[in-house]
């Protein structure tokens, strides 16, 4: 719909491509972060080392301890000596256990810098992707706060946990094969070779048991997506007689779910046979060799030694890395997934489409049409409108009607479903996000100000904002009204705390901002809605006197008094023109100003 003006109409023209979607981003396994914990945190890694064989002494002694006992105390009836291995096997779990609590400050230096990280590079992308202009699409600052809190801590819980379970494991192995080869070099093989096939099988299984986990995981989730819904809609299926076809796609979804659950475990049972192939063959195989084994000179307290090692170090420590590395390893595989996404950073434009930069302060809109979703009725339809350089156009219209949609849009923080933005001669698309800021600045109702200094929150969106003029930025506050406010503050140099100021307040900070930018747009989204009736037009006299083009969202007629043109937006056929041309032209503007002042003329 192209704006109807009496005057001077709109001009129209082709429109423009919009720019291609950024690829997705590469996926980042938990085998990857498990590598860059290690990766970036060498010192702390050979510190959880140390620390790992400390506590794998008594994993180391036991199998010695109770072969002395047998041997020299018990078979030879000293029952004192026994008790002397007996008591140093003691001393060795006391201190594996001292040992073992110690590991847990290096695994936090691992695994911290690595939360940290995630962390960053969370707010980044998403921080990042929100500055860029994007597809309209539901909240996502749920999302963010989600991944930035749970999947986080998720993320760092699950590497600890695995970092923690396949260290512990490593040493413990290298445990049971150096003393069972200390105690019988004989049995050694009997112990190993087992060990070896059980954890090449392991490493083998560890992909498709992700796999059939992660099935699991969706077929769960969409059962119970599919049953809420269902029985949502269980009135509407009996009443127009589908519910047979209702049915029929939950009764899917739990064959599907069952089949996932019947696959998984399948898995389960091999992981059972996994242990049993590391653990409980070699004990079978040490007892079936234990005759020949004392035939070549090993004691009894020797195979009960080994036995030991396999019973009471070997199994427990070879089940844990079975079950461990499991759904924790599945919860990270997923939350890095998740994670990676968030940290994605947009792409930047080719330095073929970004060559364009703004030479004017005009802008237009090209047969622009946006919707808040597909199948959603336009909130625009094919709108074109020039506004001229330097020109002040306000816009107006019923709530709800797209006048902060179309505010977006002209500053670029949202891409219409067709059309384009031109800025100056060049389309919103071909301009970079550097320069797209320099040439426009808008204004939301809801100032943003931070804590720092009145001068840093005054000039950052200057070119160079510490080479800043104090006397420019004086002279923004003192055009815009805002000298009893500097008063107050106690300077530029005063620290803000937003929490203590009026909105009133911020707005004239954010005004001033914008006002000393080195933007050719500005767009006030009702800006100035907390201020009085003076101070809004002592702030839109100051922006008209200020070289540029200004468009305004009016929540007062005053405001739409001061504009040169005058934007209607009534959901059908947009009017532009002046204030006398609109009251003779549109009954909805002769009603928006009677409802707003009670005597238009």
């Amino acid at each position: 719909m192209t704006v109807r003006e009496t005057s001077v109409p709109a001009r129209t023209g082709p429109r423009v491509l919009q720019p291609a979607p950024t690829r997705p981003s590469a996926r980042r396994p938990g085998v990857g972060l498990l590598a860059e914990s290690l990766r970036y945190s060498r010192r702390p890694v050979l510190v959880l080392s140390w620390w790992s064989l400390l506590a794998a002494a008594p994993a180391l002694f036991s199998g010695k301890a109770l072969a002395g006992a047998v041997d020299r105390g018990f078979l030879a009836h000293r029952p004192a000596v026994a008790a002397f291995w007996l008591a140093l096997f003691a001393a060795a779990t006391l201190l594996g256990a001292w040992a073992g609590r110690q590991t847990y400050p290096p695994l936090a230096d691992i695994v911290e810098p690595l939360r940290d990280r995630l962390l960053r590079g969370v707010v980044t992308g998403t921080l990042r992707r929100a500055a860029e202009p994007a597809t309209p699409g539901p909240d996502n600052s749920a999302v963010a706060v989600a991944q930035i809190t749970r999947q986080v801590e998720a993320v760092r819980d699950a590497t600890s946990g695995q970092l923690l379970i396949v260290w512990q494991f490593a040493v413990t192995a290298v445990a049971v094969i150096v003393g069972t080869t200390a105690l019988a070099p004989a049995a050694a093989l009997l112990v190993a070779l087992p060990l070896v096939l059980a954890l090449c099988l392991f490493v083998l299984l560890v992909p498709n048991m992700i796999r059939r986990q992660r099935a699991a995981f969706l077929a769960e989730e969409r059962l119970a997506r599919v049953s809420v819904d269902t029985l949502g809609a269980m009135r509407d299926l009996v009443a127009c007689g589908a519910l047979e076809a209702g049915m029929a796609g939950a009764h899917e979804a739990v064959r599907a779910q069952a089949a996932t659950a019947r696959a998984l475990a399948r898995v389960a049972a091999l992981r059972r046979l996994i242990v049993a192939l590391g653990a409980h063959v070699p004990i079978v195989l040490v007892l079936l060799a234990a005759p020949a084994l004392v035939r070549g000179g090993m004691t009894p307290g020797g195979i009960v030694g080994v036995l030991m090692y396999l019973v009471g170090v070997l199994e427990p420590a070879l089940r844990l890395l079975v079950q461990g590395v499991g759904g924790s390893f599945l919860r990270l595989e997923i939350a890095a997934e998740r994670l990676a996404e968030a940290s994605r950073l947009p792409e930047s434009r080719p330095a073929a489409e970004a060559a364009a930069r703004p030479a004017r302060s005009s802008v237009e809109l090209r047969h622009v049409t946006f919707a808040y979703g597909p199948g959603a009725e336009p909130i625009l339809r094919d709108l074109s409108l020039v506004v001229a350089p330097g020109e002040h156009v306000a816009v107006v219209g019923p709530s709800g009607i797209g006048k902060s949609t179309l505010a977006d849009i002209l500053a670029g923080t949202t891409v219409p479903d067709e059309g384009t933005v031109v800025l100056g001669d060049s389309p919103l698309p071909r301009i970079s996000v550097a320069d797209l800021y320099r040439a426009r600045v808008l204004l939301p109702q809801d100032a943003y100000v931070f804590a720092g200094t009145l001068r840093e929150n005054l000039g950052y969106l200057a070119d160079r904002p510490a080479e800043t003029e104090d006397q420019d930025l004086l002279d923004a506050l003192a055009r815009l009204g805002a000298d009893e406010l500097l008063a107050r503050l106690g300077g530029l140099d005063a620290e803000l705390h937003p929490a203590q100021l009026s909105l009133g307040e911020k707005q004239q900070i954010a005004l001033a901002r914008a006002y000393v930018s080195p933007a050719g747009l500005v767009i006030l989204d009702e800006a100035t809605s907390h201020l009085d009736a003076v101070a809004e037009a002592r702030a839109e006299e100051a922006f008209r006197d200020r070289p540029g083009t200004v468009i305004v969202i009016a929540h007062r007629i005053s405001s739409a008094r001061r504009a040169d043109r005058i934007l209607l937006l009534d959901g059908s056929r947009p009017l532009i023109g002046t204030h006398a041309q609109m009251l003779a032209a549109s009954p909805l503007y002769a009603d928006l100003v009677g409802h707003w002042d009670p005597d238009p003329q």
